[in-house]
C-alpha cells in the first residue's frame, strides 16, 4: 500500500533518483556533460588540454589588482558588500558603454542589464522569449552554452550553414522558409559574428547587413553574443551588429575574456522594453548581481590601461594560434581542415571520413591530450568528424607538443578504420549542460 503523499514504485524496478517522477519536463532537455569525466582527468599536468576556452590570466597585473581590491573594501565595501540592484551598478553601466563604443554602439546605460556573465543573460533571453515548441535558429555549428539553454527551456534548434566568411546569408533565407514550411514560428536568430566559438570564423562585414535585413523581413529578433569582439589579432574591431540595428538587436556581452573569467561579469544591452522584462527575470533568478565583483570591474575599468591589457591579450592569444596552426600543418595527417581564426580563443578541425572524434576522445585523453569533440556543439547530432582545439590557455610549447600527440591519436584511427571500417557511433541525447571544459 502507497503511503499519502508517496509515488507508487514501479513494479520489479528500483529508481537511482527516487525524485525522478517530480521532476518539470523540461528537465529532460538538461543533460550533464558525458566527458566530464574525462576532463577530470584531462586537468593533470601531463596532459595537454586543447579543450577549456580559459582566458591566460597570467597576463594580468596581479599585484596592483590585488591593492586595488584591498582598497575597494577598505573604502567602500559597505557598499561593495551589500545588496544591489538587479539593473546593475549604474557606473558600470555607464562603462559598458564606453566599451561597446569601439564597436560602433551607441547605447544609453538604461538600457543595459549586468548580468552574472553573459551565460546568464543568454538564459534570461531564452527564457523571456520562447515557449515550449518555438524555434531558435542558430549557426551550425553553435556555443554548447547557448544549446543548454535553448534546450533548457524547451525550444527547437535550426542549424544554418556556415562557410569562412561566418553565417550564410542564403542559408538563413531556406532555414526561415523551411520553418515557415512546418508552420512553426521563429523567435530569434542566435550569433556569435565575430571569432565564432566553436568554428573560428569572423562574419563578413559585406553579409552583416543582408543578415539583419533577412531577419527584420521576417520579423525575427537577433541576439548577438560578442565575447571575443575586441580580440582580434590585427587590432581590427568589427562593427557590431547591434550598431546597425539597435531596435532588432540585442547585444551579450563579457568581461570574462577580455579581463577575468572568475568575476562572472557580463551584459545584455536591450531595446528599452526588452530591457524591462530582462531586470524582473534578473531579480527572480539572482536578486542582483554581486555589487563587489562590478565594483572591482568598474575599479580596473578606471584605474587601469584596460585598452593596453586588452591588446597585450591579443599579442598573447596571436602567439598561440600561430603556435597552434603551425603545428597542425607540421603534423596532421592527410585529409584534416581546419580553420584560421584572425581572433578569439579556437580552430575548428575537422578529421577524415569515418573518424568519430567523440569515439577517439577517451584514446585522446589516454596519450595525454584533450579536446573538444565536434557533437557537443550541435543540436541536431552532427559533428562527429569535428572537434574545437583551443588555443588560449596552453603555451605555444604545449600547443605544439599537445598537437603533436592528437596528431599521433589520429594516425593511429586512420589506421584502424583502414583496416576495420568505421564503427558504429552512438546516439547523442542531445545538447549538453555548459561547464568550465567547454566554454
Amino acid at each position: 500500500m502507497t503511503a499519502p503523499g508517496q509515488q507508487p514504485a514501479t513494479q520489479g524496478a528500483r529508481s537511482l533518483d527516487p525524485h525522478l517522477r517530480r521532476y518539470a519536463a523540461r528537465t529532460a532537455g538538461m543533460t550533464a556533460s558525458e566527458i566530464r569525466a574525462l576532463f577530470a582527468v584531462a586537468s593533470r599536468p601531463e596532459v595537454v588540454s586543447l579543450a577549456g576556452g580559459m582566458p591566460y590570466l597570467a597576463a594580468l597585473p596581479l599585484d596592483s589588482l590585488s591593492a586595488e581590491i584591498g582598497n575597494l573594501i577598505a573604502t567602500d565595501g559597505l557598499v561593495a558588500l551589500q545588496y544591489g540592484s538587479a539593473h546593475g551598478v549604474p557606473e558600470l553601466r555607464e562603462q559598458i558603454c564606453e566599451v561597446m563604443a569601439l564597436e560602433g554602439i551607441s547605447a544609453h546605460p538604461d538600457d543595459v542589464v549586468v548580468t552574472v556573465g553573459s551565460q546568464m543573460a543568454l538564459d534570461m533571453v531564452t527564457r523571456i522569449f520562447c515557449d515550449p515548441g518555438d524555434v531558435v535558429l542558430a549557426e551550425g555549428p553553435s556555443y554548447v552554452g547557448a544549446l543548454g539553454s535553448f534546450a533548457a527551456y524547451q525550444a527547437q534548434v535550426v542549424h544554418v550553414a556556415m562557410d569562412d566568411d561566418g553565417l550564410i546569408p542564403a542559408a538563413l533565407r531556406e532555414a526561415l522558409a523551411a520553418v515557415a514550411a512546418r508552420g512553426q514560428r521563429v523567435k530569434f536568430l542566435y550569433t556569435i559574428p565575430n571569432f565564432h566559438n566553436p568554428a573560428g570564423v569572423t562574419l563578413a562585414v559585406s553579409r552583416r547587413a543582408e543578415v539583419l535585413e533577412i531577419c527584420r523581413q521576417h520579423g525575427v529578433l537577433v541576439v548577438e553574443d560578442n565575447p571575443y569582439g575586441l580580440l582580434g589579432f590585427d587590432g581590427q574591431t568589427y562593427p557590431a551588429l547591434r550598431s546597425s540595428d539597435p531596435d532588432n538587436v540585442v547585444y551579450l556581452g563579457s568581461f570574462s575574456k577580455t579581463f577575468a573569467a572568475g568575476l562572472r561579469v557580463g551584459w545584455a544591452l536591450a531595446p528599452h522594453a526588452v530591457r524591462e522584462k530582462l531586470v524582473l527575470a534578473a531579480e527572480s533568478a539572482t536578486l542582483c548581481p554581486p555589487t563587489l565583483n562590478q565594483l572591482v570591474v568598474s575599479r580596473y575599468l578606471s584605474t587601469h590601461d584596460w585598452k593596453g591589457q586588452i591588446k597585450t591579450y591579443r599579442e598573447a592569444y596571436r602567439e598561440r594560434r600561430d603556435a597552434m596552426l603551425s603545428a597542425l600543418e607540421q603534423h596532421m595527417p592527410a585529409g584534416c581542415t581546419w580553420t584560421r581564426p584572425d581572433g578569439g580563443f579556437y580552430v575548428w578541425l575537422t578529421v577524415p571520413e569515418g573518424i568519430d572524434t567523440k569515439a577517439m576522445l577517451p584514446r585522446a585523453v589516454t596519450q595525454r591530450v584533450a579536446y573538444a569533440s565536434g557533437t557537443g556543439f550541435y543540436a541536431d547530432r552532427l559533428g562527429s568528424r569535428q572537434m574545437r582545439l583551443s588555443f588560449c590557455y596552453p603555451t605555444p610549447e604545449r600547443i605544439k607538443e599537445g598537437v603533436r600527440r592528437l596528431a599521433n591519436v589520429l594516425e593511429g584511427e586512420i589506421q584502424l578504420h583502414a583496416t576495420f571500417g568505421s564503427t558504429p557511433r552512438r546516439e547523442v541525447s542531445g545538447p549538453q549542460a555548459p561547464s568550465p571544459d567547454t566554454a
